[in-house]
């Protein structure tokens, strides 16, 4: 059976470096295909092959129906299994990486950046739902790009579906790319510790003062209960990727330790791939 993944997305959003990660993996690589030739591209692919196709706004002859047509086309083909990876971005950050690198947007021309990547947005919306896989590079360090693009597609994990376990702070806002959300505010808080307040989640003695909320035991295990029932149903429709996000006030204490805990007991049920990111701590450590 062929091996189709069609990598479109937001222009800066990270397509180039997928492309090279599936490379890695093995995959044929062809960036900017036209769409006038991709059917005969896709056609005349031999079989038991691996081929991964970039496909964006900056493509000749690019439009977006045509495509979402194209890849329903070859959905529809037993002999190809096809998956379509979406890279977004949110917009200032975006902003941040054409200014930084200087280049143009493939959609501003005469208008404004922040025009082009709106204008985009807006034409990629079909694509975006479309998709099999949603991948959001917005605090993604390559490292967390290549393991998320990893856990898809590694043959020897094939048919397990990825759990991406993330601890946030309410306050910075919801990740972007979460299915599940657990809001952990109401477990005791170490930061009115002065003792414990510079510490985090990770740490054994903020681990040890959280469990001593009378609720967090019940909580947790009411969790692992929810997920244990939730994971095989998400399988079974097909769902390959899911996101599930911890939150507290300021995602450095309950969330790090509750993710943690739910990290840990993940990888021991040996039911599905993990990964495990501290949104807020990540940042932390970029801006140092």
């Amino acid at each position: 059976m062929k091996r189709i993944v069609i990598v479109s997305g937001l222009s800066g959003a990270g397509k180039t470096s997928v492309l090279k990660i599936l490379e890695d993996l093995g995959f044929e690589v062809i960036d900017n295909l036209p769409l006038s030739v991709l059917r005969q591209v896709i056609s005349g692919t031999k079989p038991d092959s691996s081929v991964a196709l970039g496909v964006d706004a900056r493509t000749r002859d690019f439009d977006c129906e045509t495509l979402c047509a194209i890849c329903t086309e070859i959905k529809k083909d037993n002999d190809i299994a096809e998956k379509i990876i979406f890279l977004d971005c949110d917009d200032e950050k975006l902003l941040r990486r054409f200014t930084e690198t200087r280049r143009s947007h493939p959609l501003a021309k005469n208008k404004k950046l922040s025009d082009g990547i709106a204008l985009e947005r807006r034409l990629m919306s079909s694509l975006r739902e479309k998709s099999d896989i949603i991948i959001d590079t917005t605090d993604m360090k390559i490292s967390q790009l290549r393991s998320a693009v990893q856990s898809e597609f590694n043959t020897e994990e094939s048919g397990k579906i990825t759990v991406s376990v993330i601890s946030f702070s309410y306050r910075e806002g919801l990740p972007r790319e979460a299915d599940l959300v657990f809001d952990v505010r109401f477990l005791r808080n170490p930061y009115y510790d002065p003792e414990l307040r510079p510490l985090t989640g990770k740490t054994d003695e903020v681990g040890a003062y959280i469990e001593q909320d009378p609720d967090y035991s019940s909580f947790f295990n009411r969790l692992k209960d929810l997920i244990s029932l939730l994971l095989p149903r998400f399988q079974q429709e097909g769902k390959t990727h899911l996101t599930i996000a911890v939150g507290c006030t300021g995602g450095k204490h309950r969330s790090v330790y509750t993710a943690e805990q739910l990290y840990k007991w993940l990888l021991d049920q040996k039911k599905c791939i993990v990964t495990l990111t501290h949104r807020e701590l990540d940042k932390n450590k970029q801006e140092k």
